[in-house]
């Protein structure tokens, strides 16, 4: 059953839901840091027994969260004043006996500004071709990743469930979301009806059912698992060979931005036996776009499979497993595949020069990204504004607040020897740049009182250098620096 939330069973259900505090805070208030540990990393006892004297949320939380199947008095009171039949003929709940429990999955989620609730599948359906995932750990990256300034309009690419349009909503005028799967596009109406939120929603695949828009930002975690041409799971299988769903997209996506609008995907790459997988994603690039691709992590193929047959709820020692990996395995060797790559994309449209970097950013980054993103795109901005020597010499820069200098040194016979610096961020990615002397002092004199030229002069003069030379050894490493955050403009 696909969930069908009218108006009024939506009103009804959002008014229980605030009433009994089933958010994000009041479930973790009613659960205590140990427990909902546990039931973040899916040990439910935990939660059984720290909800069991908590009333409404309580019920809510056993009902909803746990799988329980709940007494009738009880989930009527909870969900006062949706009845729970209502709730049932709307694909929510379903008798158990002399109970009910949950035929979809409900849960709150939120950020700094607030809460939502989001409705998804079960996990009893997730080996189902069109299995609507939840806030899983690809929607919160893309959540994170996501620059949140004012837009007029924004599109949804491929919503599933919702979970970035409702971000969306926070920053964008009018938003848009797109879906193939008929699953999704009623899970991703009835969050939006539930959460009060005017969505537009159309139906069809890719940018099919937005041909001849624009927008200001589009965000998409589309289909993104390199393999063979099949659909195995919607939310996840393109149907196309390898990774040429994804360089379809990016070829695309500039026609349906406005100028200066941003585009922000999730993306798989492969990494080709002869190839280097920056170039084989910039052949994908078309002209007049900004674009950073960062890659966050690199699997072997095997790793690749496996991950994929656990996300399903595969038992990897079954046979049906063994053959859909042997399959998958035999494609990679096939085509020459060494490895996948996965990480974030952001593409700009641009009318000026175009700036494009790849840089790989493995391993935990603690802040999310979405504000580096932004930087980013600013930084570029004012390094296009001072693409002239000149340009870049006549102004004055700081280093970043967060930046420290590191130095390090190895024992001897004398004892400690100092043999390296580096200057390092300790907020967003911790970029990190080795430096020597000279490098390490022209950044201690950007303090915003001289012009970068002043400071070249006054450096060639200490270390008794042409400054010609200094300037050439110097303006790449600087542009670098301005671009990771390091210096800003004064």
């Amino acid at each position: 059953m696909v969930p069908h939330l009218s108006p009024a069973a939506a009103d009804a259900l959002r008014t229980a839901l605030l009433r009994s505090r089933y958010t994000t805070d009041g479930v973790r208030e009613l659960l205590g840091p140990s427990a909902h540990a546990a039931l973040g990393r899916g040990e439910l006892e935990p939660a059984f027994r720290a909800s069991r004297d908590g009333g409404e949320l309580g019920v809510l939380v056993r009902l909803l969260l746990l799988g329980s199947t709940e007494p009738d008095a009880a989930v009527a009171a909870a969900l006062a004043p949706l009845a729970p039949a209502d709730a049932a003929a709307a694909g929510l709940l379903a008798p158990s006996g002399q109970g009910w429990t949950a035929a979809l999955d409900l849960r709150p989620y939120g950020d700094e500004d607030g809460d939502w609730w989001v409705l998804s599948d079960l996990d009893a359906r997730r080996q189902e071709r069109d299995h609507v995932t939840g806030v899983g750990a690809a929607s919160l990256t893309l959540a994170a990743a996501t620059v949140r300034r004012p837009v007029g309009s924004l599109l949804d690419l491929g919503t599933g469930c919702g979970v970035q349009a409702l971000h969306a909503g926070r920053h964008a005028a009018a938003v848009s979301a797109t879906d193939v799967a008929p699953r999704a596009l009623a899970m991703a109406r009835a969050t939006f009806a539930l959460n009060d939120l005017d969505v537009e929603l159309l139906d069809g695949p890719w940018l099919e059912p937005v041909r001849g828009r624009r927008f200001d930002q589009i965000v998409s975690n589309p289909p993104f698992v390199p393999g063979p041409a099949r659909v195995d799971y919607v939310y996840r299988d393109s149907g196309q060979d390898g990774d040429a769903a994804l360089a379809a997209l990016l070829r695309a996506l500039p026609d349906y931005l406005e100028p200066g609008g941003v585009a922000q995907l999730l993306g798989s790459w492969l990494h080709v036996r002869g190839e280097d997988w920056p170039d084989r994603v910039r052949s994908w690039l078309p002209a007049g776009v900004d674009a950073w691709i960062v890659q966050r992590e690199v699997s072997d193929p095997a790793l690749h499979v496996g991950t994929w047959q656990r996300d399903a709820g595969l038992d990897l020692a079954s046979p049906e497993a063994r053959r859909q990996a042997g399959a998958w395995l035999d494609w990679m060797e096939r085509e020459r595949v060494e490895a996948v790559g996965f990480g974030f994309l952001t593409v700009r449209r641009t009318d000026g020069e175009p700036t494009v970097v790849f840089e790989d950013l493995l391993g935990d980054v603690a802040d999310p990204l979405g504000p580096e993103t932004a930087g980013w795109l600013d930084r570029v901005d004012w390094l296009r504004a001072h693409a002239r020597d000149d340009a870049l010499l006549a102004a004055p820069l700081t280093v970043a607040p967060s930046v420290v200098l590191e130095t390090y040194a190895e024992p001897g016979a004398e004892g400690w020897t100092e043999v390296g610096a580096a200057v390092a961020r300790l907020d967003g990615p911790r970029w990190r740049h080795e430096v020597d002397g000279p490098a390490a002092a022209l950044l201690a004199g950007c303090q915003g009182a001289l012009a970068l030229g002043e400071l070249v002069d006054l450096l060639a003069f200490a270390h008794d250098r042409p400054a010609d030379e200094l300037v050439a050894a110097t303006l790449p490493a600087v542009r670098e620096f301005v671009r990771h955050g390091v210096l800003v403009p004064a």
